[in-house]
């Protein structure tokens, strides 16, 4: 297996994580899947335990906030869910650095993460797509994270939006 770099980006609840998990099975009969999601509370830890169960058994889960690098897989289908609460992680970690330190921080571990051969699928969100919010702190992540998006697409061999639970390739062919 070479190197291959997918995006998946789209809306809240456009079926971006459905269609990653559809593509990674029909790569391989068992796929990676890398949650980068923290335990808010206790209602966020059950959509948690509901995900894991519905992916069923086929599935390597792997529970990891920010250091993806630190997981040694090799010639292996991740589905990486989701680049959003990935880059959240950083910026609430880092909240007093400027975007630019953080953004150099989150590309710094995509770029150790993905030297590896495996097919790695990022599930992202288009949070720009709305107005501009008034608050400073959503405007300064929604910033960051379209910086971050676009970066990963810019290195992806195949970037997919999803709208309604439909796919529009962007780039590549999947």
């Amino acid at each position: 297996m070479e190197r291959k770099i997918t995006l998946i980006t789209g809306g809240q609840r456009s079926g971006k994580s459905s269609f990653a998990e559809r593509y990674a099975l029909s790569l391989s009969d068992s796929p990676v899947y890398m949650a980068t999601s923290r335990v808010w509370d206790d209602d966020y830890l059950q959509r948690i335990q509901r995900h894991q169960k519905d992916r069923g058994d086929q599935w390597q889960n792997i529970e990891e906030e920010k250091h993806l690098s630190q997981h040694s897989l090799n010639h292996s289908v991740i589905v990486i869910d989701c680049v959003t609460l990935w880059t959240t992680n950083f910026f609430f970690d880092q909240s007093e650095d400027s975007l630019d330190d953080i953004f150099q921080a989150v590309l710094a571990e995509f770029q150790k993460f993905t030297q590896n051969n495996n097919h790695y699928i990022f599930v992202t969100n288009e949070i720009g797509l709305g107005g501009i919010s008034i608050d400073p702190i959503q405007r300064r992540f929604t910033d960051l994270l379209g910086w971050i998006n676009q970066a990963i697409a810019k290195q992806a061999d195949n970037v997919t939006f999803m709208v309604s639970g439909l796919p529009m390739q962007l780039k590549g062919k999947l």
